[in-house]
């Protein structure tokens, strides 16, 4: 029997089919483009990449999930219509909004964030449309409904930015007497079994109708997933345009002023944040031919010393809060080679900072970091990384998170 993981990603959405142990037996893409309506697009590309899939595979599907990008939501009707363009997770409300947060849910939330699902959802009060809504869903709950044709469901991954309780498994009082609440989804575990396929999906993509639609999650933790990372103390840090950390722990760590908090996972926390510095900093200076050769030249057992802070632009939050941070990238070298190696030991060092600010919050002690991102293809990086962070290094064996999230639909997260 197969498993199937869709990712919805922000250019594009991926489907990956695995067997029973979680060997790769099929993959396929969708690039999205800007002329159709978000939800026309997203209904295109999931049934594009199903029937992209070999039917063999199709018709011994036994389970399927989907991730989406955390907070992008929209409000449907009574059959599960949509009624006006979804807001994306990258949408920013009014500072009314915030106000208005700050008024309804506890100081140190997750939701007091001007992009958060709970924000969307009173920006919808606002405009007026959340009269004519049965159903707030999050793109990964509106998805797995074309499937298995159940409204108002999600899971608590995605539901954490809406004000979910994800340590006591429950929405919070202060949510359950929000005017509008009865349009909030019922939530469960992600990779729960909440239906079979329906007869129609089934009969149009020669699907098994015992195959069984789960809940999802959000497409970062799915990359996290897909990298393995699962004992206490192991954690995934992406190097992209900036830099994210991920750690699992025994507890959760929630601190707003740093953009910390965490999430559920199973028995665990994932617990991290995300810093300013990281590969768009050394983007500005080099290209990729000069990084991969300059590399070559770094002897990373002698450091250069040089204590840099690599940003773009003003303004950092994690593992400091200073939002008129400044970027410090002088004193230069003559040597470009040097450069880059201070440029690479600074970013290692706020790396390790951010893990010893999680753990100075009472999260698991740091043993292993996989890596995920372009940074991950620098094996001097990773060498000068662990001699900061003083614990093994090593890439992630896998970082799409369309795997992930067929690793999700295989087995759950109980």
């Amino acid at each position: 029997m197969f498993y199937l993981g869709i990712d919805f990603g922000t250019s594009g959405a991926r489907a990956v089919v695995i067997d029973e142990n979680q060997t790769i037996q099929a993959q396929s893409d969708y690039s999205f483009s800007n002329n159709d309506h978000q939800t026309q697009q997203w209904r295109k590309a999931l049934f594009t990449l199903i029937n992209d899939l070999p039917i063999a595979l199709r018709e011994n599907l036994l389970k399927i999930a989907i991730n989406g990008t955390s907070s992008t939501v929209l409000l449907c009707d009574e059959i599960g219509t949509p009624l006006t363009e979804p807001l994306l997770y990258s949408y920013r409300t009014s500072q009314e909004i915030i106000n208005r947060l700050t008024q309804i849910a506890p100081a140190d939330h997750v939701v007091q964030s001007a992009s958060s699902s709970f924000a969307k959802l009173l920006y919808w009060e606002q405009e007026g449309i959340i009269s004519q809504a049965h159903y707030f869903l999050h793109q990964a709950d509106w998805l797995a409904f074309l499937l298995h044709g159940q409204l108002g469901i999600s899971d608590y991954h995605n539901a954490l930015k809406l004000g979910y309780d994800v340590e006591n498994l429950c929405y919070p009082p202060w949510l359950k007497q929000h005017p509008n609440f009865s349009i909030l989804p019922q939530v469960f575990s992600p990779g729960t079994p909440i239906a079979s396929i329906t007869n129609e999906m089934a009969a149009r993509f020669k699907i098994t109708p015992q195959c069984q639609i789960c809940t999802g999650t959000t497409d970062s933790i799915a990359a996290f997933i897909a990298s393995g990372a699962n004992q206490l103390g192991e954690a995934v840090t992406s190097i992209g345009s900036t830099l994210a950390l991920k750690l699992l722990s025994s507890s959760p760590v929630q601190a707003s002023e740093y953009g910390i908090y965490s999430h559920r996972f199973g028995n665990f926390w994932l617990t991290g944040g995300a810093s300013n510095t990281g590969g768009q900093v050394l983007r500005q200076f080099f290209s990729d031919k000069q990084l991969k050769e300059l590399s070559l030249k770094i002897d990373y057992t002698q450091p250069t010393n040089l204590d840099y802070y690599p940003l773009l632009e003003p303004g950092e939050r994690f593992p400091i809060n200073n939002p008129n941070q400044l970027p410090k990238l002088s004193p230069r070298p003559d040597d470009d080679f040097k450069f880059l190696q201070g440029l690479l030991e600074s970013i290692a060092r706020i790396e390790t900072q951010g893990y010893e600010k999680l753990q100075e919050l009472g999260a698991t002690p740091l043993r292993k970091v996989y890596t995920a991102g372009g940074g991950a293809k620098n094996e001097v990086w990773q060498k000068i990384r662990e001699q900061f962070l003083k614990v093994p290094v090593k890439p992630s064996p896998n970082t799409d998170a369309a795997y992930g999230t067929a690793i999700l639909a295989r087995s759950g997260l109980s």
